[in-house]
């Protein structure tokens, strides 16, 4: 029999994608759950699975072609018959509910296992059933280290049963992780320790990371597969964010020029925040000369700013502020915030006092309904963080930063980065943001003039934290002038925020801007919200 599979509804009101790539031709098999085409969303790329095994006989769209929703993608042949119609239908089903459920992702609904494709396959290679497998990533999705945990046990089990789990300690996420002895044979000059897998780092073809670390790899160009782990989790190298940093301080190439170099040291901390980092360098893209296609999400993001621009009246104020406590702060709590398994940067204490001085300045958390001729006071805090990927700038939404700890933002802004910058990241986590943060303090910018997101009131850029000269107040006599104080170096922020002048006045702004720089001044005032 013959299936027409069409677009499935990826949810969020989207009404078509963009074909990108098929992975499939014409004559080739097909199994269930294998993908058999990439689609570009309004902010994604989603892998579409097939829901039969059977054979593609036709493709119906080509790349390029945009494909709403219910539109026939592809025609399978299967070799069911009449009676086994019930089923496919079925599978189809299923696999529009599991793309809409998960932005394309490829979990399942109504019984079925949540897992992507890549790691269905991946299961059936090692032939473990998904069934049995816990899943531990968000909404229990089975993760491929779940599957490789789980054929590790089994074919391990004889042998735990015997050896116990001596030299073994719980981690921060409950696996157990096993302490490699160090020795000096393949050692790192930066760790003095051997990889976990007992050979060269380089040999390695999969370490295990939390996602802060993997995002600190990206912004340090570090392959992690290189980096020599002290640790093993579920029988797996295990890297840390430390690990991480030593190696890229002592291994060259990895390292940027020695411009480059001077200001990630003064405001790198933000590119491992979430904030909107250094996108590739210009030699990794098009030639001079090239005709690139304005299209996918570089031609989303541009319609979005055009009707920003020209529905907005934008205006924008700067200001900074002295965040020297901040940074001693920051310092103070990175080891304890690294030992459970957070990098802690400087964006989660910023969106942190973004969100208390908005509760302040209602009027920068707001929508404005031109119909009904209301200005909309909001009661949500989901801050935005404008994050640079391969594929243009992305806007993750941290939700109810207000009622979250410190770390709890911190683990979330880096979970939603590493998801933007891979692509894996949903609609539903690009969507509801009341507020934006960027960083373009990241690239070494101190001033900038962002546009808003619409519909949202107003947006904060943030610039390099560096150190300038200021006057602080001392206990000596004041001079001939009537100044005292004396001229230190001190760590300063450059603030620049864009607001909606229908919405609120230059007057509003600048004390909005001055409740957020009180909070970055004396970051002890966030222990009294």
């Amino acid at each position: 029999m013959t299936v027409e599979f069409v677009l499935p509804d990826v949810g969020e009101g989207l009404t078509e994608a963009e074909v990108v790539r098929w992975l499939v031709e014409p004559g080739d098999p097909i199994a269930e759950d294998q993908p058999v085409v990439e689609v570009e969303t309004d902010k994604a790329i989603v892998e579409v699975p097939a829901p039969v095994t059977g054979t593609v006989q036709e493709l119906h769209a080509e790349a390029g072609d945009v494909v709403a929703v219910s539109d026939v993608l592809v025609t399978f042949a299967t070799d069911g018959g009449d009676a086994d119609a019930a089923e496919v239908d079925e599978a189809v089903t299923a696999t529009s509910d599991d793309t809409r459920e998960n932005g394309g992702r490829g979990t399942a609904t109504n019984g079925r296992t949540f897992a992507p494709p890549r790691v269905r396959r991946l299961a059936r290679e090692l032939g473990v059933d998904l069934g049995s497998v816990a899943g531990s990533d968000a909404g229990g999705r089975v993760t491929e280290g779940d599957v490789r945990a789980a054929a590790d046990d089994a074919d391990d089990g004889d042998t735990d049963a015997a050896q116990g789990t001596a030299g073994r300690e719980p981690s921060d996420d409950g696996a157990a992780v096993e302490s490699i002895p160090a020795t000096t044979a393949g050692q790192s000059s930066a760790t003095g320790s051997q990889p976990a897998s007992g050979t060269a780092p380089t040999d390695r073809e999969r370490t295990l990371a939390v996602p802060a670390t993997r995002g600190q790899a990206y912004e340090l160009d570090v392959d992690l597969n290189r980096v020599p782990a002290v640790e093993k989790q579920n029988g797996e190298a295990f890297v840390t964010a430390e690990a991480v940093r030593e190696f890229a301080a002592g291994d060259g190439a990895a390292q940027a020029s020695e411009g480059d170099a001077g200001a990630a040291a003064s405001g790198s901390a933000f590119a491992t925040a979430g904030g909107s980092a250094a996108a590739p360098s210009p030699d990794e893209g098009p030639a001079a000369g090239d005709r690139v296609l304005y299209e996918g999400v570089r031609r989303t993001i541009g319609e979005r700013m055009e009707r920003s621009k020209f529905t907005v009246p934008h205006v924008t104020h700067h200001d900074e502020v002295d965040v020297t406590e901040l940074v001693a702060t920051r310092k103070r709590l990175r080891e304890r915030a690294t030992e459970r398994g957070v990098d802690l940067t400087y964006m989660p204490l910023i969106l942190k006092a973004v969100a208390v001085a908005l509760r302040e300045f209602p009027r920068f958390n707001a929508r404005l309904d031109e119909e009904a001729e209301e200005i909309v006071l909001l009661d949500e805090y989901n801050i935005g963080v404008a994050t640079a990927t391969d594929a243009g700038l992305m806007v993750p939404v941290v939700e109810a930063v207000d009622e979250k700890s410190v770390l709890e933002v911190a683990e979330r802004t880096n979970e939603l980065v590493e998801k933007a910058r891979d692509r894996t990241i949903g609609h539903d986590e690009l969507q509801g943001g009341t507020f934006t943060v960027t960083n373009f303090g990241a690239v070494g910018g101190e001033y900038g003039t962002p546009i808003v997101n619409y519909p949202e009131t107003a947006i904060l850029g943030l610039g390099t934290i560096k150190k300038k000269p200021r006057v602080v107040e001392t206990d000596g006599a004041a001079d001939g002038n009537g100044v005292s104080g004396e001229v230190v170096p001190r760590h300063v922020l450059t603030l620049s925020l864009s607001f909606d002048h229908r919405v609120a006045d230059g007057a509003d702004a600048a004390r909005f801007v001055n409740a957020v720089k009180a909070y970055l001044r004396d970051p002890n005032l966030l222990l009294l919200e």
